[in-house]
């Protein structure tokens, strides 16, 4: 481990900031587990698809079901060393910003200031009529108030805050609309075969053109909105290290891959920098 610690240190000392990408794995810690185990397949059913919420009712109440209960949990959630650790690489100017393709916000409530949520964020929700946002908080009221939320104690949760639930349960459900215009509710991320919007892609690219090069935490990479800015970084010519547990769609594009404790081999890494670093800024 000292020699890993070593190479890292090494690594991310060296020229202009870092940008960072996080992943699911980052999250894990926090008690939201991740869509896909360490070999790249999925974890209980597939989630649901963005035209199959926009044009099917019977998916809303699929979807508004089994978030009714998986929501709380990602509402409770806190951050853990790893988000402490980015938020430490930033203040010492190691890391410029954090590209996310978690939705649960716990990046910003560690205290990193400069992050791209490319997924969205699950803490709000949409209208897909009239544009009106609405805390998910608020509607996690109105489902409670008309529903019958008591259901087995063990469920699945998945990262988008999604619950595994009988059939029974979901087609009874009752799922709320648009408190302005009647109009249905989608949250504010993007669901899988959605679209990135272009101007965060455009955010992603600066911060990469910008940047020392791109440290990968907790992604296998298999969605391709996250892997194109690894593709991106390698075409720029700029390295990219890799802290996974498992593999990932990018590992013959790295220069370096750390997947044994990789989030434990950071902490030791920003231990390693602190003493230096807060000489320096205090010299």
């Amino acid at each position: 481990m000292s020699e890993s610690v070593d190479l890292l240190t090494s690594m991310l000392a060296s020229g202009r900031p870092w940008v960072a990408l996080t992943g699911a794995g980052v999250s894990e810690a926090s008690g939201i587990p991740t869509y896909r185990d360490h070999h790249g397949n999925w974890l209980g059913s597939q989630p649901i698809q963005h035209t199959e919420f926009v044009e099917s009712a019977a998916k809303r109440q699929r979807y508004w079901s089994r978030s009714a209960l998986g929501w709380p949990r990602v509402d409770r959630a806190v951050p853990n060393a790893t988000h402490v650790n980015l938020v430490r690489l930033e203040h010492s100017g190691v890391v410029s910003g954090v590209i996310t393709q978690n939705v649960d916000r716990l990046h910003q409530q560690a205290g990193s200031t400069r992050v791209i949520d490319l997924h969205g964020r699950l803490d709000q929700v949409l209208c897909l009529g009239c544009g009106h946002t609405e805390p998910r908080s608020n509607i996690q009221q109105w489902l409670v108030a008309h529903n019958d939320l008591t259901v087995a104690d063990s469920l699945t949760i998945r990262p988008d805050g999604d619950a595994d639930l009988p059939h029974s349960v979901v087609e009874n459900f009752q799922i709320p609309a648009c408190p302005s215009c009647e109009g249905t509710l989608m949250p504010a991320v993007v669901f899988f075969g959605g679209t990135v919007p272009q101007a965060t892609v455009a955010s992603c690219y600066e911060l990469i053109d910008a940047s020392e090069g791109m440290l990968v935490l907790g992604s296998s990479l298999s969605v391709y909105s996250g892997f194109r800015f690894c593709r991106y970084a390698s075409q720029q010519g700029k390295p990219i290290v890799i802290l996974n547990q498992g593999e990932t769609r990018a590992d013959d594009l790295c220069e370096l891959r750390f997947s044994d404790a990789p989030f434990d081999l950071l902490q030791q890494c920003v231990e390693r920098m602190s003493d230096p670093i807060q000489e320096s800024l205090h010299g």
